[in-house]
This record gives C-alpha cells, structure tokens and sequence, in this order.
C-alpha cells in the first residue's frame, strides 16, 4: 500500500500496537514463523507448545498476551514464532491481516512464513485427517476470493505456496500416528446453510441436495471445508507472503453435520496440525 509511506503514524488499532507507541523493529523483526488460528486460547498453548519444542527459556510457564490492550485478537511470541488468534469468518481474519502484515512490514521482517492452522469439516476422508491445502476455492469450487472495492467486484487468486505444501508433507511422514492429505479446501461465509448443513435455524433444501452438493465438492478435489482460507489465500499472496493451511477434519461432512466426538477425543484432534507446524519449524531451524 502505497499511502503507508505518508503515514506519520500507523495504528494497528485491533492488535492495541503502532509505529509511535511501539519499537517493532525491537518487537518482531527477528520473527521468522507466524502462525495464527481461531482460539485465542489455542494459540496461546501453541505459543507454549512451540517454547518446550524449541527449548526456549521459561518453556512450561506462562506466554504474555502481546495484544492484551485489545479484546479482539491475542498474540504470543515463542521465539522466533508468532502465534495470533483470527476469530472466525473472513471478516475477522481480514481484519487482523491487514494489520498483521503491516506489522511484519514496520517491522522489517524478511522471510517470514505464514500458516494458518485450525479445524475443519472433511470430506470422504477419516475424522483427525489433517488436510495441508493445495489451492483454497470458494463455494462454487472456483479458486478465487471476491473482495467488494469501492463498489466494485474485484477478483483475487487463492493459489498457496505449492513448496511449502510439499514440504509440509514430506515432514508429515515422520508423524505416522495421524493420515496426512494435500487436497483443495472449500472457504465458506457460513456455517450452517452456506456448508450444506441440515441442522441450522433455516434450511431451504433435502439431505438429497445437501449430499449431491458435497459429492460435486469432493469431485471437484475438495477435502475439506472452513471459512477462513480463500481470504487468507489471496491477501498473503498479493503481499508475496509464503503461506500454507493446515486444517484437522473433526468428522467427514458426507456422513454427518454435527461433530460429536468427545472434548478429549477433539483435544488430541486439534494436537494434529500443531505437531506438524512444530515438526517442520523444528526442521527448518535445524
């Protein structure tokens, strides 16, 4: 963005950070890995998984909420690593991204890596799948997100990084406990009808059609089912970001709609994608 250069000052205001009121540079220009996800309580172990992985000082304690200003977003530093919540839906990621990668530039970060792990709705694969994405599409399978600009429609691509996919899986080999895809993932603005659901407060449509819809999906090579790729997909890749998602499936959507496994069993699920992440930074960073 062009304008940032006139700025006298930029403040993140969802993220409680800004170039006169923080030292960024001091803050994060050593950050190399961002990886952020819905929860903020997710993030927040994330944040303390990766500091016994990487053996950092204080590991086992604690991480400081670097956002604690804001009650929008949480972020927690783990070494190298940035771990931010992103809420649910485009919007919410939107949101922080745009502030994020501002961040990243005030910064001066160089060679960062982005990835966004959370869960999913697989489908036609096994409950605790982990899907790394290939290409995020939207909900008539076309791999693009529409963002409305000053009234007009504008079109983006939501091609990821193909490398960093294949690298990504090449480190899943060494965790053999847990099936591990590349495959396209559906983006989504909603839950419930927008995902073929029969069990929302509205429904305009037969188990008939919903099926008929995901077994188009699933020939059309999606695997699994979100509401945060294609945003993503298209903002960090006009910002020349090597991004990638890494999605557990909690249940194959051909099978049902609501997730019913037990909070233990859904607990070691949302390990899946976290252990991957930590594995292929671990490889990285020697």
């Amino acid at each position: 963005n062009p304008h940032l250069d006139l700025m006298e000052e930029d403040i993140l205001y969802h993220l409680d950070l800004g170039t006169k009121t923080h030292d960024l540079p001091a803050m994060f220009g050593d950050i190399k890995f961002v990886c952020v996800g819905g929860s903020p309580n997710r993030m927040r172990a994330f944040a303390q998984f990766m500091q016994r992985e990487l053996g950092l000082a204080g590991a086992g304690g604690d991480v400081a909420d670097i956002c604690a200003g804001s009650d929008r977003y949480a972020m927690y530093r783990a070494g190298p690593v940035l771990s931010i919540s992103h809420g649910m839906g485009i919007p919410s990621i939107s949101i922080m991204l745009h502030e994020l990668i501002k961040l990243l530039h005030h910064a001066k970060c160089r060679d960062v890596t982005i990835i966004r792990i959370g869960t999913s709705g697989g489908l036609g694969i096994e409950a605790g799948s982990v899907v790394i994405t290939d290409t995020a599409v939207d909900s008539s399978f076309q791999p693009r997100f529409e963002q409305v600009v000053l009234g007009d429609v504008v079109v983006r691509s939501t091609q990821l990084d193909k490398d960093l996919a294949e690298e990504l899986l090449a480190c899943s080999r060494d965790i053999p406990d847990f099936p591990t895809l590349i495959g396209h993932t559906m983006c989504t603005y909603d839950f419930y009808e927008g995902q073929g659901r029969l069990d929302g407060a509205l429904c305009s449509f037969s188990s008939e059609k919903k099926l008929e819809y995901l077994r188009r999906a699933y020939d059309a090579g999606v695997r699994n089912i979100e509401m945060e790729s294609t945003a993503f997909a298209a903002l960090c890749g006009l910002c020349g970001l090597k991004a990638a998602v890494v999605c557990v499936a909690l249940l194959d959507r051909l099978e049902g709609d609501q997730i019913r496994a037990s909070h233990e069993v859904l607990w070691e699920y949302q390990q899946r994608p976290q252990r991957l992440i930590a594995a292929f930074i671990r490889k990285r960073l020697g």
